[in-house]
């Protein structure tokens, strides 16, 4: 069973507790050179400064981010709690059918398994990613910037959550999701969280790499005890604790004509005009995917009976399937309007949108301890990098 323990949590001092807005950032991963740009030049101790760290004249970019790092320890801009602690996220925004949402999680550290352990499963395959640059970042700064999310099967830890800790920080993000922490170091109640935490299996969400990149430091000679651990937010694995949405389909190195070729055999294509604005909701009710041309047009794609006996109700396992003998390039993308773009822009000669993935199939998964295709979920809203950072070393 997976083991998550309190740590002394590094944050923001509280003579900047008005201007956490514009301290925080959303992860690395999601940010573009345009995002990284805009948040760093919105605050000059920004994370983003030490997290997605930029040099120039040839310096490099780690080292500045560790010295960075440092200084702000030193100065008083970051301060460490003395004692360890567990860190109560409490996340309030509007989904995606309108209704306000409160979601509620918890960053501690989580002992790194073995990739074959089952108390931390993943939850779908990895595209291959260079690990480099995520590997240089903790060994200069021997720090965990942002966390990994797990999700857990433990029955019972909203409850295990509810009550309040000490605020620990609160701020809006550019889409008005509000984030608020909450400290909890009572020995009582942070026995019971390690508990109920501890009880049932954690399948990763959120942030795969950064976990394999954990591990390899980890193995690393001379990496410091604290490197056994991985900084990580986990809430349990019911409806209403979660949001999903769906990355969308990309395609290219592929002829359009032999793309639809082959969807066709698996699917009966059915034209719709111009991308429906409700697409994403007519998917959901009459359950299919949507091709999206590059002249702007969409196909709605209806699985032909027979046609995926024997493959996972979902769109990205059938699109798999249907496109297995096809050589073609694949990419991922969220957001309707961000992929209609792409295509227009000539990013790829088509897109497939795919539906969001139920939270009961992502349960079946984590029970089964089988894997999605890659890129089959987006969760949200994104977590905050920035609130508790992770040292790895006094």
């Amino acid at each position: 069973m997976p083991e998550f323990v309190p740590f002394r949590g590094t944050r923001y001092a509280p003579r900047l507790a008005g201007e956490l807005g514009r301290l925080w950032a959303p992860p690395y991963d999601v940010l573009s050179d345009v995002d990284r740009a805009r948040l760093a030049a919105r605050h000059a101790r920004n994370v983003v400064h030490v997290d997605v760290p930029v040099a120039g004249d040839g310096a490099d970019p780690y080292a500045v981010a560790a010295s960075r790092l440092r200084d702000w320890c030193a100065d008083g801009t970051l301060v460490t709690d003395d004692d360890p602690s567990y860190t109560i996220v409490r996340t309030s925004f509007v989904d995606a059918a309108g209704r306000a949402r409160t979601t509620v999680g918890v960053m501690g550290a989580l002992r790194i398994e073995a990739p074959d352990d089952p108390g931390v499963r993943p939850h779908e395959r990895t595209t291959p990613k260079a690990s480099t640059d995520r590997l240089e970042l903790t060994r200069a700064t021997r720090a965990q910037l942002s966390p990994v999310w797990g999700l857990s099967l433990a029955a019972g830890l909203t409850r295990a959550l509810d009550a309040a800790g000490t605020p620990a920080g609160e701020a809006a993000d550019d889409d008005g999701v509000v984030h608020r922490y909450e400290r909890v170091d009572d020995p009582a109640r942070v026995a019971a969280i390690g508990r109920a935490v501890g009880s049932a299996t954690i399948v990763i969400a959120d942030g795969h790499h950064r976990y394999a990149v954990s591990r390899a430091y980890r193995d690393e000679p001379g990496a410091p005890d604290g490197a056994r651990h991985v900084l990580a937010h986990v809430n349990e694995l019911v409806e209403d604790q979660l949001a999903v949405a769906a990355i969308h389909r990309l395609y290219a190195a592929v002829d359009p004509a032999a793309l639809e070729t082959a969807l066709a055999r698996a699917f009966d294509p059915r034209p719709l005009g111009p991308v429906p604005g409700d697409v994403v909701a007519r998917m959901s009710r009459d359950g299919h995917a949507t091709l999206v041309r590059r002249d702007g047009s969409a196909v709605a794609l209806v699985p032909r009976p027979g046609a995926f006996d024997g493959v996972r109700d979902l769109d990205s396992a059938r699109l798999e399937h249907a496109l297995a003998d096809l050589p073609h390039e694949v990419a991922y993308q969220h957001g309707v309007d961000e992929v209609r773009a792409r295509v227009a822009a000539g990013g790829a000669v088509a897109a497939v949108l795919i539906r969001p993935v139920g939270v009961p199939e992502i349960t079946r998964t984590a029970r089964e301890g089988v894997l999605m295709p890659p890129k089959s979920t987006f969760f949200t809203p994104k977590l905050r990098t920035g609130p508790v950072l992770r040292l790895l070393e006094p």
